[in-house]
């Protein structure tokens, strides 16, 4: 678990800059741009690429781990029969 928090500490900050350049760029399209829509957007992109990343994550650690090996093995008995 320790592992997954450090992990997805990175992630966050990641997702930060990501959101960060996100406005910016909307920004620079229009420059009258409303705050309301700088809100979505950091909002928007930010915790998509959160929660992409946190699956992701979460996915390599239970691979790693084994606990897919449990599963895999499951199927190719089912298979054989």
């Amino acid at each position: 678990m320790r592992r997954f928090w450090r992990i997805f500490r990175l992630l966050a900050l990641l997702s930060i800059v990501i959101a960060a350049i996100a406005v910016v760029l909307v920004i620079r399209g229009d420059p009258g741009t409303h705050v309301h829509m700088m809100i979505a957007t950091a909002l928007g992109v930010g915790l998509s690429v959160l929660l992409g990343s946190a699956l992701m994550t979460l996915s390599f650690l239970s691979s790693s781990r084994g606990h897919d090996d449990e599963a895999a093995t499951r199927l190719r008995d089912e298979e054989k029969e």
